[in-house]
């Protein structure tokens, strides 16, 4: 187990100043127009897969860092540069994680390649949860997952919504219900292998910020694909849904227990990434107002003279600091097999992301009217800050899954 530190080695800020420069000479002055497109940005993730950014070797490296600290470092200079096109880089990243999170070796080694592609053919991928009835209520999902035991195949059947990267993606990966009377514990995930016919893309949503991010709607009919494409396999989740039953028979609820479902557990491993996500947008939106203050002149001074404008950018940077250490801590909680006894990785994508709205509305009222134009990039930022207290999670639902872990009571 290493040992917690707030300081990043030689290796750790190299690695870390090479994605800031992609981020500042790459994705900064092209994200603009990608927003304005809003169309997925293929040039600048292929770039990006050229050095070696966008595919499964580093991303892998940063996932096994034994310091936690190579994914939140990663995702805060990536999404410093733009948090669409930082998105679109990796959005991937969350099917992979719902494969290493309920995969076996097997699936680990034959799906996660194929969601990255190469630099010659980049591809990208889909985790898809999220239902027009079931968002942050998972046990309202209604996809259905039935096992065609003849044939040993699967065949799904429903939609799912918001999905980054869906309809696009080479590979999706699917949470479904299997057993609709073991509630939660009922899910399982599967993977949707390339050109697999049943399934396309649905509703593209027109979407309020990270516009560059590709959002849509994925319909499965009668989606047919082989048993071994059930992540972790039939013999794991049939134990898991005898355990429920068991649960179920000598009082208890399926829904209950320890074991955590298939969309929970990817969820709880990507949210200390998130909140790296909404610091990085929060920094970027600090450092441009603290540069606009110090230069912009009203009545014969530069505004940041005013205690009124000095004092919003002393908060903005204290919380922005805070949140990450909230982000890093969570990090290495988690890569040192620490579990999060308080909530720590709910609280890390919380805080995080509570700053970014305010870090970002503040940096518009700072620049004035001209926060208020697309021809400043702060407008942007506390657009693309929005959804950090949305997706994966809402904050009312990291709040409340804080406050059960830290009560043990069932708080609704």
């Amino acid at each position: 187990m290493s040992e917690f530190t707030m300081e990043l080695n030689d290796e750790q800020r190299e690695v870390r100043d090479w994605i800031h420069g992609f981020a500042a000479e790459v994705m900064r002055p092209a994200a603009a127009e990608w927003d304005e497109r809003e169309e997925t940005p293929w040039p600048v993730i292929q770039e990006a897969a050229k050095i070696g950014l966008y595919s499964l070797d580093f991303y892998a490296q940063q996932f096994f860092d034994p310091t936690g600290l190579g994914i939140p470092m990663t995702m805060e200079e990536l999404f410093w540069g733009d948090a669409g096109i930082g998105l679109s880089i990796v959005g991937t990243g969350l099917a992979a994680v719902g494969v290493l999170a309920n995969g076996t070796e097997e699936q680990i080694g034959t799906w996660v390649p194929q969601m990255y592609g190469d630099a010659g053919d980049v591809k990208v991928a889909a985790f898809c949860s999220s239902e027009p009835d079931a968002g942050s209520d998972v046990a309202a999902m209604r996809t259905r997952a039935v096992y065609d035991e003849a044939k040993d195949e699967w065949v799904l059947n429903g939609t799912k919504t918001w999905a980054t990267n869906g309809g696009i993606a080479n590979v999706h990966v699917v949470v479904a219900v299997v057993d609709p009377e073991a509630g939660s514990k009922g899910h399982a995930s599967f993977i949707i292998p390339p050109g697999t016919p049943g399934l396309s893309q649905g509703q593209k949503f027109k979407k309020h910020g990270i516009r560059a991010s590709h959002t849509a709607e994925v319909v499965l009919e009668n989606v047919r694909i082989p048993g071994h494409c059930l992540l972790g396999g039939k013999e794991k989740l049939d134990e898991r849904l005898a355990r429920a039953r068991e649960r179920a028979r000598n009082g208890g609820t399926g829904a209950s227990g320890s074991v955590k479902n298939a969309a929970m557990a990817t969820f709880e491993a990507s949210r200390p990434a998130v909140g790296a996500m909404a610091v990085g947008t929060a920094r970027a939106a600090y450092e441009e107002a603290l540069e606009y203050a110090k230069t912009r002149s009203q009545f014969g001074r530069p505004i940041i003279d005013n205690q009124g404008v000095a004092f919003q950018l002393a908060d903005m940077r204290t919380q922005i600091d805070a949140a990450r250490l909230l982000v890093w801590r969570a990090s290495w909680m988690a890569v040192n097999g620490k579990p999060f006894t308080s909530a720590e990785g709910s609280m890390s994508k919380l805080y995080a992301s509570e700053v970014a709205k305010k870090v970002t509305a503040q940096a518009v009222q700072i620049f004035g009217g001209n926060g208020f134009t697309r021809e400043y990039p702060v407008e942007r930022m506390h657009r693309d800050a929005a959804i950090y207290t949305i997706f994966e999670g809402t904050s009312e639902i990291q709040r409340l899954v804080i406050a059960r872990t830290l009560s043990g009571m069932p708080i609704r």
